[in-house]
């Protein structure tokens, strides 16, 4: 759904309002992939009409190169996933790399429905390969991991991010449900502080016992307490929730902030003083952090 243009300048805009651009919003498929939907369903129409064995086979050419365009729509966004962050683990599944084979063996009975022959549909089957592989490139096939830390220490860093992550996203996406562009802008000044102890935490895991319980705990109770604002919202609109809401937000956001800095300065004592402030405000709002 496409957005207005906003910020300090807009019609709308507050002076000294964060001007944050979140990239991880932006969908990395993007419209060249979502096109490989269409060749699937052209290639099914044209196979009516020409006996049941160009049938059967156009039908399978479709069924087959519509999945590789999803896999390659999964697989693009987890390769973007993967050269955004610093400490990352290789895609489980090679989803870019399977859906060059199959838009290959798709192209290629797509091609024999046609006057190609075996041969031919061999070729045009792979041509396809080697253009999609040029167009999307293929999977990360190594781990991402930082200099002078050992891999059980990645692999902990790597979990915890990706749920940091998650956590983010869903309270992204109950906000988003209310549909208030203001209030949108807002959790994308948080998520900007809490992703920059994220990459904190990828260069320099040695906090990471401390950063977890803000990345986990604490953001598990932001996307709950934005879940029940929404919800509340939604239904009776009241502007001293959106009030508590947005101040719990700055709360956040400053906590995140500050502990981003004193983890720079290796500050753990403050730290769990910060953690301890952090659990009685997200207890006030009616979100219970272990």
């Amino acid at each position: 759904m496409a957005q207005r243009f906003g910020g300090k300048y807009s019609p709308d805009g507050q002076a000294g309002a964060p001007e944050t651009v979140d990239d991880r919003i932006v969908d990395a498929a993007g419209a060249r992939a979502n096109l490989l939907f269409l060749p699937p369903v052209v290639l099914v129409f044209m196979s009516f009409g020409s006996g049941p064995v160009t049938l059967v086979v156009g039908l399978a050419g479709g069924a087959i190169l519509t999945l590789a365009a999803w896999l390659l729509r999964d697989g693009l966004r987890a390769s973007a996933a993967y050269d955004a962050r610093k400490v990352a683990r290789k895609p489980a599944i090679p989803r870019k790399m399977f859906a060059s084979a199959l838009t290959g063996i798709g192209v290629a009975l797509a091609a024999w429905t046609g006057d190609s022959g075996i041969v031919g549909s061999v070729l045009y089957g792979v041509a396809a390969l080697g253009l999609h592989v040029a167009a999307f490139g293929i999977d990360p096939l190594r781990d991402k991991l930082a200099e002078g830390v050992d891999q059980f220490q990645q692999d902990r860093v790597a979990r915890v991010v990706d749920e940091a992550d998650a956590y983010l996203k869903a309270m992204q996406g109950h906000v988003a449900s209310i549909g208030d562009r203001k209030l949108d802008l807002r959790v994308a000044a948080f998520q900007a502080s809490a992703r920059k102890m994220i990459r904190t935490v990828e260069e320099d895991p040695r906090d990471l016992t401390g950063a977890r319980r803000f990345l986990g705990v604490y953001l598990m109770g932001a996307r709950d307490a934005a879940a029940k604002f929404a919800d509340l919202y939604k239904r009776a609109p009241d502007p001293a929730d959106r009030a508590s809401f947005e101040a719990l937000l700055d709360d956040l956001e400053a906590s995140f902030t500050q502990t981003t800095q004193k983890m720079l300065q290796d500050g753990r004592s403050d730290m769990d003083i910060e953690i301890k402030v952090l659990r009685d405000r997200l207890q006030q709002t009616g979100s219970k952090p272990d």
